[in-house]
């Protein structure tokens, strides 16, 4: 049975209105003291329905924490140098706390140790960056997120097929590690391999134009992997012009709407969904624990799901998949 968007999205606003989890929740009744706590969330991009989601879950946290939230990025997911900028000029205005989303695990290392200089505590959110001075990373488990994806990808080609991949920013942490769990995944495999891979710098046109390279120059190809909602949306679209939806074997991540309509019609075998709602949610909380001084883990992980449509419909399913996005 096909669910209608707007009809799921209806069902599910009753959903969202129930209170959060208290599972999400920091130790503690709300914040310390009367003046609001100010808090820069420097992120990869300020669009699309992921980063909506994660700055929907990040407001939430704020208002509850008393926080004052500062929610800035670059215009491309691309430029770190940006980055580097924005945090140069968060440390100058002296935050009590920075939420990261780094673009560039190495790059970005030398300006997230200068925060220590500054006494401004940093939480990692999304994708890690190589600097000791971050508190604690919170976000998905992308090598794990990566196996999931390769593991799903195996059971439906089987294990004597040529495979690809459409991945996002190279350098960037997640996406080395998702491509990282899916390749050791497959490797254990001897007949399958990897034909392709090919990153699109979560830009959509880009990975369409790069997908129908793949395809053009394998046609024999069993299967392909997006790592990120950009390289899903570009994939899956020149999988459809290209009409091999329903034939070639495709896993999405994320869950913005276009993969939705493509997982009903079956050219989106399944998807690796995140929890942007989460990680914004809880990145603030832990930068509010960090401010105060409070231990925090060195991880705080938000789960994957692999959803399909065999359980689309659940209710739990249902909130990641429809998340309420201004």
């Amino acid at each position: 049975m096909k669910l209608g968007l707007n009809t799921a999205k209806g069902v599910l606003l009753g959903l969202l209105l129930l209170p959060l989890s208290a599972s999400c929740a920091p130790d503690g009744n709300g914040p310390m003291d009367e003046r609001p706590m100010r808090v820069d969330m420097i992120v990869k991009m300020d669009r699309g329905d992921y980063w909506n989601t994660i700055r929907m879950g990040a407001e939430v946290a704020a208002k509850e924490f008393n926080v004052k939230l500062n929610f800035i990025a670059p215009d491309n997911e691309n430029d770190y140098k940006e980055q580097i900028r924005l945090m140069e000029e968060s440390i100058k205005r002296k935050p009590d706390a920075i939420v990261l989303a780094a673009s560039d695990y190495e790059a970005l290392g030398q300006v997230t140790d200068r925060t220590s200089y500054a006494d401004i505590p940093v939480v990692s959110m999304d994708s890690e960056v190589a600097s000791t001075k971050v508190k604690t990373y919170v976000g998905t488990n992308n090598y794990e997120a990566g196996q999931k994806a390769a593991q799903r990808l195996v059971e439906l080609t089987g294990k004597e097929s040529e495979i690809a991949i459409v991945n996002f920013v190279k350098g960037a942490r997640n996406a080395d590690q998702r491509e990282e769990g899916f390749l050791d995944y497959v490797a254990r495999f001897p007949g399958i391999s990897v034909v392709d891979i090919q990153y699109c710098g979560s830009d959509e046109e880009l990975a369409y134009r790069l997908t129908r390279r793949i395809l053009e120059k394998h046609p024999g190809l069993d299967g392909l992997v997006s790592l990120s909602a950009e390289s899903s949306i570009g994939a899956g679209r020149a999988v459809v012009e290209l009409g091999l939806g329903g034939t070639l074997k495709l896993i999405a991540f994320d869950n913005p709407p276009e993969m939705l309509e493509l997982l009903q019609e079956e050219t989106v075998h399944a998807m690796v969904v995140q929890n942007p709602f989460n990680n914004g949610y809880m990145a603030v909380s832990a930068a509010v624990k960090a401010a105060r001084g409070e231990r925090l883990e060195d991880r705080i992980p938000t789960d994957t799901k692999l959803i399909d449509l065999d359980n689309m419909l659940w209710p739990e399913n249902q909130k990641l998949l429809f998340p309420f996005v201004k």
